[in-house]
């Protein structure tokens, strides 16, 4: 008997394995086919618009039924792109196995009470792991805290959602702020021969930056037979219900925040010329034209914004726009006819400007007179995210009866670091 029973739960294990091979190799499939698509869609792209820069130059003026054409094919060109990100977005949230528990005692006792605080509300594990920590697991509101496999799969799939979270950098923290002292003009320094007189160094400029970490709460709802149901994986399921609210919220206050109750976004801070720029602003250079390009070589003032950066922060930086200014760029060609913007070569990687990744955030402003439509910069020296450590987990089964709530929150800042690391495109004439 006990032998039958054995090989039961093998044949289960390794149809469960099956399984989950199948749906990654659907996964994957799904995501070379979205790839396929995007990169037809170009193709068309290209051949339509250099049609319609054929018509340009021998008619001064395109056929309207090549623009609508067009028009259409930009449409699906997004639209393939949009499935290529979903696809990639699924290929890469692994399973948390609900069978799979951590090897370390004190973690896998936290995975059993917080999963018992889940599904019944039962909190006296969880109070008694406070009590041995002696530390703060729940807040004033109340609430405790997510089992560290759950908040690291949250964070990851946040990076992976999160544009900027993507490419800024970030820094974990234990306390509700964060103070970097930052030297504005950079060290003093000099050569000298081993026996020279080593003269007094001028003072240097030090920037105290501070960075509050803010609230961001969601509030997934769930059945008491949901929860009931000892198969589903109570982590993933809250990993996959707050991550993309979490993502898509911190990814707005990221670019446009104010800094109030929120993290200050890099377009918020004070803005001046090129020629004018002083720490603590972010330089922006002009277009020439009121809500668009240069009617002439309209790519020149990418050219600019790129070599307004410094060597340093150059090779390492990327352009940041929603789609609507990226299909603005994507018609974009050189004098030798190469298009200027380009898709990306492999499956995950980011399509190019200039040889520059290109960073989709939906949040940046669309290209309207005097708007920043376009940042470049090296982000990992330019904004800094700090997350402070911890998620925590408030259960209500009484406000919104008969659904269970789970009041979820995490703490997050963000600010720019190097004002001297970003440019921003303005479309306007000055």
């Amino acid at each position: 008997m006990q032998t039958i029973e054995t090989k039961s739960t093998e044949t289960k294990s390794t149809d469960a394995k099956s399984t989950e091979a199948k749906s990654t190799e659907a996964k994957s499939t799904e995501a070379l086919a979205a790839f396929g698509d995007f990169h037809r869609a170009f193709e068309a792209f290209r051949q339509t618009n250099d049609e319609r820069l054929a018509q340009i130059e021998q008619r001064m003026s395109s056929d309207v039924v090549t623009e609508e054409k067009l028009a259409r094919i930009d449409t699906a060109l997004d639209d393939t792109r949009r499935r290529l990100d979903r696809a990639l977005l699924d290929q890469s949230r692994p399973r948390l196995s609900p069978q799979t528990m951590p090897t370390d005692h004190a973690q896998a006792e936290h995975k059993a009470a917080f999963r018992s605080y889940m599904r019944s509300g039962d909190s006296a594990g969880l109070k008694l792991l406070e009590e041995k920590a002696m530390s703060g697991s729940s807040n004033p509101d109340g609430g405790f805290l997510v089992t560290p496999a759950a908040e690291t799969e949250i964070l990851r799939r946040m990076a992976n959602i999160s544009p900027i979270r993507a490419i800024a950098s970030t820094r974990e923290i234990s306390t509700v702020n964060y103070r970097k002292a930052f030297s504005v003009s950079g060290p003093a320094a000099g050569w000298v021969a081993e026996v020279d007189p080593r003269p007094m160094t001028g003072n240097q400029q030090i920037a105290d930056m501070n960075f509050p970490a803010m609230e961001l709460y969601a509030m997934p709802a769930a059945t008491q037979n949901l929860l009931d149901d000892t198969i589903v994986d109570i982590e993933q399921w809250i990993a996959s219900e707050v991550d993309t609210v979490f993502a898509e919220q911190e990814g707005a206050a990221f670019v446009n925040g104010n800094g109030v109750n929120k993290p200050m976004g890099f377009l918020s801070y004070a803005k001046t010329t090129q020629a004018a720029w002083s720490w603590g602003k972010t330089a922006y250079l002009p277009t020439g034209v009121a809500g668009g390009f240069a009617a002439t070589n309209p790519s020149d003032t990418l050219i600019d914004l790129i070599y307004g950066l410094r060597a340093g922060y150059r090779q390492n930086a990327s352009f940041v726009m929603n789609r609507k200014t990226q299909a603005l760029v994507r018609k974009f060609k050189a004098t030798t006819g190469e298009y200027l913007w380009t898709p990306p070569a492999t499956i995950g990687a980011a399509a190019t400007l200039m040889n520059f990744p290109v960073v989709e955030a939906e949040d940046m402003p669309d290209v309207a007179t005097d708007s920043f439509a376009i940042a470049f910069a090296d982000f990992r020296r330019a904004y800094l995210i700090v997350d402070r450590r911890g998620i925590r987990i408030l259960r209500d089964p009484y406000s919104s009866k008969p659904y269970v709530l789970f009041y979820t929150t995490k703490r997050v800042g963000g600010g720019l670091q190097d004002f001297d690391a970003i440019k921003l495109l303005k479309f306007g004439v000055s």
